[in-house]
C-alpha cells in the first residue's frame, strides 16, 4: 500500500509539473535560435542562386511541382502563382520570418510564417537538400507548438517591461494579415482542407489568447485577480508545449537510431571503409589535401566509421543517463562540426547540432547566456566609455531553475508565467 501511495503521489507531482509550467525554456529557445538561424543562413547564402533552386529557372519546373503537390497534398504557397514577383515576395518573407524568429519577436505569429516559408520553398523543389532540410522541415512544424520565447527573446523582454508578451498593436495586425491570406487561400482552393483546418485552429487560438490577455489587463486595472479562463489557457499551452518538446526529443532519437541501424546493415560500414569513399568525391572534398590525408590512414578511417555507428546506435539508450548522455552529446556535436568542415555540409551539420541542443543541460545553457551577457557588457563599456544609465533587464537574465540543470529543471513559476505565452 505504501508503494501504491508513493506511486500515486509521484504521478500527481508529474501531472502538476506537466500542466503547471512549460518545461525546458532554455532548450526550446536554443532550438528556436538554432533552426531559424540555420535556415536564415542558408537562404542568405543561396540568395544569388534562388531562381535556380526554388524559382522559375530551376530544373524542377513550376508545373511539375504543382502536380506533385496536388498528388501528395503537401503545402506550398509558392505554387499559388508562377510569377516572379510572387516568388520574390515569398522568398523575402521567409528570410524576414527566420530573422524575426531568431530574435524572438511575436513568436506565436512568426513561428507560423517561418513554418510556411520552410514548407513552401522545400515543397517547391523536393530534390534540393542534403538531409538537413528534412530535419528543418519537421522542426519548423514542431516549433509552432512550443512556447519557445520564454527566454532569450524580444517577447520575454516585452513581457517584463510591459507585463505581457502580446502588448502593442503589432500582434493583432500581423494575425489580421495572416487571417486574410488564409481566407484567400481557402476561398480560391489553394489550400487543402486539412491545412485550412490547421491554420484556422491556430488563428482562432491566437485570437482567443489575445482577448484573454486584454481582458486580464483590464481586470488588473480594476484590481481583479487572474481569471479562470486565462489560467485554463496557460495550462493548455503548457501541455501542448511539453508535448511538442517531447516530440522533438523523440524525433532526434529516432533520427539517430534509424541512421545507426541502417548503417549496421551496410557492408561498407561493417568492414569499416564507408568513410573512405565520400572523401574521394570532389563534391564532398572542399579541402582536397585534408581529405587525402585522412583517407590515407586506414586506421583513422576505420575508427571514425565504427565510432559513428556506435554513437548513433547508443545515443537513444543514454538519454536517461545524464553523464553518459552529455559526453555522447558533446562528441556528436564535434563530429557534426567535423562533417561541416571535412565534407562541406555546413547546413546539415548546423541543423543536427540545433536538434542535439534539445538535450543540453540547463546549467550549461545558462552559463552560455551569462557569458554572452558579460561579453556584451564589455563591448558596451568599450564602445561607450562615458557613464550611462543602467541597462534594462536582459532576456537572458532569468533566475536559475530549481531542478539541478537538466531539461526537466524549472524556472521560477512566477517569472515563467510573466514571460508570456511563448
Amino acid at each position: 500500500m505504501d508503494g501504491l501511495r508513493r506511486g500515486r503521489a509521484a504521478a500527481a507531482r508529474g501531472l502538476a509539473k506537466v500542466t503547471g509550467e512549460a518545461l525546458g525554456p532554455y532548450q526550446s529557445a536554443v532550438v528556436r535560435i538554432g533552426f531559424a538561424g540555420t535556415w536564415l543562413s542558408f537562404l542568405l547564402r543561396e540568395y544569388p542562386n534562388r531562381h535556380e533552386l526554388y524559382g522559375p529557372d530551376g530544373p524542377w519546373s513550376w508545373e511539375l511541382a504543382r502536380r506533385l503537390v496536388e498528388s501528395n497534398h503537401a503545402f506550398a504557397v509558392l505554387l499559388w502563382s508562377d510569377s516572379v514577383w510572387w516568388f520574390e515576395t515569398v522568398y523575402l518573407v521567409s528570410v524576414l520570418a527566420a530573422a524575426l524568429l531568431v530574435l524572438g519577436w511575436r513568436t506565436r505569429a512568426t513561428s507560423v510564417v517561418f513554418m510556411v516559408g520552410v514548407l513552401s520553398l522545400q515543397n517547391r523543389s523536393v530534390f534540393m537538400g542534403d538531409g538537413g532540410d528534412n530535419v528543418i522541415h519537421l522542426m519548423a512544424i514542431y516549433l509552432v507548438l512550443t512556447r519557445c520565447a520564454q527566454v532569450w527573446s524580444l517577447d520575454a523582454r516585452r513581457a517584463r517591461l510591459r507585463g505581457s508578451a502580446s502588448a502593442g498593436a503589432a500582434g493583432p495586425v500581423l494575425w489580421g494579415v495572416l487571417g486574410a491570406v488564409l481566407a484567400y487561400g481557402a476561398v480560391t482552393g489553394q489550400i487543402g482542407l486539412g491545412w485550412t483546418a490547421a491554420f484556422a485552429v491556430l488563428w482562432v487560438v491566437a485570437a482567443v489568447w489575445w482577448m484573454a490577455e486584454r481582458n486580464e489587463a483590464l481586470a488588473a486595472v480594476e484590481g481583479a485577480g487572474r481569471s479562470e479562463g486565462r489560467a485554463l489557457l496557460d495550462v493548455l499551452a503548457d501541455v501542448v508545449h511539453n508535448a511538442g518538446m517531447l516530440v522533438i526529443m523523440a524525433e532526434v532519437c529516432l533520427i539517430y537510431a534509424t541512421a545507426g541501424w541502417y548503417k549496421v546493415q551496410g557492408s561498407r560500414w561493417q568492414d569499416g571503409t564507408a568513410l573512405y569513399y565520400p572523401l574521394g568525391l570532389d563534391y564532398f572534398s572542399p579541402w582536397p589535401g585534408l581529405s587525402a590525408l585522412l583517407a590515407g590512414s586506414g586506421t583513422v578511417v576505420m575508427l571514425l566509421t565504427y565510432g559513428t555507428v556506435v554513437l548513433q546506435v547508443a545515443f537513444p539508450f543514454t538519454v536517461f543517463q545524464r553523464r553518459i548522455k552529455n559526453v555522447l552529446l558533446g562528441v556528436m556535436m564535434v563530429e557534426h562540426a567535423g562533417i561541416a568542415v571535412l565534407l562541406g555540409l555546413p547546413f546539415f551539420s548546423l541543423a543536427m547540432i540545433a536538434a542535439d541542443a534539445v538535450f543540453l543541460p540547463t546549467g550549461f545553457l545558462m552559463g552560455v547566456g551569462a557569458g554572452v551577457l558579460r561579453v556584451r557588457g564589455r563591448w558596451a563599456a568599450v564602445l561607450s566609455p562615458s557613464p550611462s544609465p543602467s541597462p534594462s533587464p536582459s532576456p537572458l537574465a532569468l533566475p536559475a531553475p530549481a531542478g539541478g540543470g537538466e531539461p526537466d529543471s524549472n524556472p521560477d513559476p512566477d517569472r515563467a508565467a510573466a514571460a508570456g505565452p511563448r
